[in-house]
């Protein structure tokens, strides 16, 4: 017995160590912290109940966390890869899995708005140390299919939470969300700090035998002072700030719209009401669109990709706002705001390695990744617009624009400038 566990440890470890099994475990950390973000939405009415704070109070925590899990990544990922290929990742996702269940179990015990915020803080820290981390292994193990592996990777965010909106309101409905915080904190923390121990970087020269890119990558790896320094950055981090902010409205705010909807609570299929049904679509859409998309524009480039997304997701908003106030349609519409905003987070890092090389890879993409952060304080600007108007019609007119435009700096400012960067060398 003690040989045949012997004989599976080695070979778990062994697949481990491959490029294909360091991707599986970049994605299983990523369906572990996916609760953070996409599971928000199940405790803003419980904990409006509980403690009668506004839900623009409570919804600031979620703005904070995502500030957090954002513009804290460009240190972690600048340690990431200073500490090098074998100790980078280990160290970085093993503290990322303690601060993330930390930051649940802070929000369980939270009695008063500033712990709730003190909660966010930590549970961001850690979440962007493990989202940084593992988006940053994917584009250094798979050069030749980078869209598609920090699709998967990041789909294991996306859609991640699906596996657990039920049981979550579950233990919302049975023990209180207090006890839900603690729980699913712990498990997932734990789990997280476990599988860090087996991640590592490609070494130098590691990933030579792959296949040559259907697109343009640069020869140089651009050092993140450089970086900065290209109008090409900034341009797409003004399109990740339109874009990230559009789908942040909707999913921080999916349970209230479907609330003010008056359809919420209608059964829609095998017991289930139309906000769960719409809650695992929309995480499982969000998913999908990742590797997805990713996979596309690994064939027709990462611009055209970004223009049939982008304008699909405008029209989204648009069906959402004018049409969604039956439960199925809302579901629909709803699912295909998910579907066409989550590919953001392979098309852009895979953008930004293409463009800047994957030497300093994770601390780049982690600067861009920033500007996920920076619409997050757009969230709130939501519920103002909607108690200004008395309904969302007007957010959804704002999203579809957004999207539009950046369709528009897709193909005509982005596509040229990038152009005329990489063939530089």
């Amino acid at each position: 017995m003690a040989s045949t566990m012997a004989n599976i440890k080695s070979e778990v470890l062994a697949a481990a160590t491959t490029r294909w099994g360091q991707l599986i475990v970049g994605i299983i950390c990523m369906v572990l912290i996916a609760n953070l973000q996409y599971g928000w939405t199940l405790f803003v009415n419980p904990i409006n109940k509980a403690h009668g704070w506004s839900i623009a109070e409570i919804q600031l925590a979620f703005s904070i966390f995502i500030a957090l899990e954002t513009w804290l990544t460009p240190v972690e990922g600048w340690i990431v890869d200073m500490l090098g290929a074998r100790r980078g990742p280990k160290l970085m996702v093993a503290f990322g899995g303690i601060m993330v269940a930390l930051g649940w179990i802070i929000n369980s015990y939270a009695q008063s708005l500033e712990m709730l915020y003190l909660g966010a803080v930590v549970g961001g820290t850690g979440g962007g140390a493990v989202y940084a981390t593992c988006v940053g292994q994917a584009v250094k193990w798979f050069p030749d299919r980078r869209g598609l592996a920090v699709g998967l990777t990041a789909a294991g965010y996306g859609a991640g939470a699906a596996l657990s909106v039920v049981p979550i309101r579950a233990v919302i409905d049975a023990a209180g969300y207090e006890t839900a915080f603690f729980w699913f904190g712990l498990v997932q923390g734990g789990i997280v700090f476990i599988l860090a121990w087996l991640l590592r970087a490609p070494d130098v020269g590691e990933t030579a035998g792959a296949a040559a890119p259907k697109v343009v990558q640069t020869t140089r790896s651009y050092t993140p002072w450089q970086v900065l320094a290209t109008p090409v950055f900034w341009l797409l981090y003004l399109m990740f700030v339109m874009v990230s902010a559009s789908g942040l409205m909707a999913t921080a705010q999916i349970a209230p719209i479907a609330k003010d909807f008056n359809i919420g609570d209608t059964i829609v299929f095998f017991g289930a009401t139309t906000l769960s049904a719409a809650l695992i679509i929309d995480n499982l859409a969000n998913g999908a669109a990742r590797p997805l998309f990713g996979w596309i524009s690994d064939y027709i480039g990462r611009e055209y990709t970004m223009a049939i997304a982008f304008g699909l997701g405008g029209i989204a908003y648009w069906l959402l706002g004018s049409l969604g106030h039956a439960p199925w349609a809302f579901v629909l519409f709803a699912a295909l705001i998910f579907l066409t905003w989550g590919e953001i987070f392979s098309l852009f890092p895979s953008t930004c390695t293409d463009t800047f090389g994957a030497k300093f890879a994770t601390v780049n993409l982690s600067l861009l990744y920033t500007a996920k952060g920076a619409s997050a304080f757009l969230v709130p600007v939501a519920n103002l617009i909607n108690s200004a108007t008395g309904g969302w019609h007007m957010v959804f007119v704002a999203t579809a624009i957004m999207n539009f435009v950046v369709v528009a700096l897709a193909l005509f400012v982005l596509k040229p400038l990038r152009h005329r960067l990489m063939a530089k060398g």
